[in-house]
């Protein structure tokens, strides 16, 4: 019995391939990317038309109020301007590595998602801090100019980080009881803060609410693979100390 060298041959089903991470990635990055357009584009918006203490309201609880801080979110410090600039940039590297190790895990659902939330805002942030300086001349008094002929207020990684989102919600005197603000003034909620601002806020609610202990070994992770990698660095430069 002859065989019909013409018949196709029944083929081995190829196996299934596992997605690519940068296919899987891209929606996390566009999202990234569109938070941080909305970001810069409001506080180009407000650094190229108002000064430093100006004010728009569009309601009587909730107002443009343009001023610039040195702090993290919410104007809250940590340490001097570079350092503060150096811990974002090593907080957003661990909230990268994050990202990429959580995005592959099918358990996790929507915590990248809620990462890339606060990825985005400590991105934004960071962006103020590192080019505003050396970009923008000074807000005091003027509205600034971008790419002043003189240079900007400040060197690079020494910019101020732009707020303008004010809620006056409620004002009221406190209790002459009190010990230590007794009697004085008080207004809900004070706080000047930035599109950034709240996604870092609401990425890290969700995360409290929702993702604790995926969030803690996350950062467990990160720490971990930071550490092995300062590790490895140090052994390659002083091969001597395994002899």
């Amino acid at each position: 019995m002859t065989q019909d060298l013409h018949t196709p041959q029944p083929q081995a089903p190829t196996p299934a391939q596992p997605e690519s991470l940068a296919r899987k990635a891209w929606p996390y990055w566009l999202l990234l990317l569109i938070l941080l357009i909305i970001d810069q584009a409001i506080k180009i918006w407000v650094k190229t038309h108002m000064y430093i203490g100006q004010e728009h309201r569009v309601f009587e609880w909730f107002r443009i109020y343009f001023v610039e801080n040195e702090g993290m979110a919410y104007g809250m410090k940590l340490g001097s301007k570079l350092f503060l600039t150096l811990f974002r940039l090593l907080a957003m590297s661990a909230g990268t590595y994050i990202l990429y190790k959580s995005i592959p895990n099918r358990a996790l659902k929507g915590f990248p998602w809620v990462i890339t939330l606060i990825l985005a805002g400590g991105i934004g942030n960071i962006i103020d801090s590192v080019f505003y300086g050396p970009l923008f001349s000074s807000s005091i008094g003027a509205v600034a100019q971008f790419a002043p002929a003189g240079g900007g207020y400040a060197p690079w990684f020494m910019g101020h980080v732009v707020d303008m989102f004010y809620f006056p919600l409620y004002h009221t005197t406190l209790p002459s009881w009190l010990p230590w603000m007794g009697g004085e003034p008080y207004t809900f909620f004070s706080p000047i803060f930035n599109f950034a601002d709240a996604c870092i806020s609401v990425g890290v609610i969700i995360t409290l609410l929702f993702y604790g202990k995926q969030a803690a070994m996350a950062i467990d992770g990160a720490y971990n693979a930071f550490r092995a990698l300062f590790v490895r660095r140090k052994e390659h430069r002083n091969p001597s100390d395994h002899h």
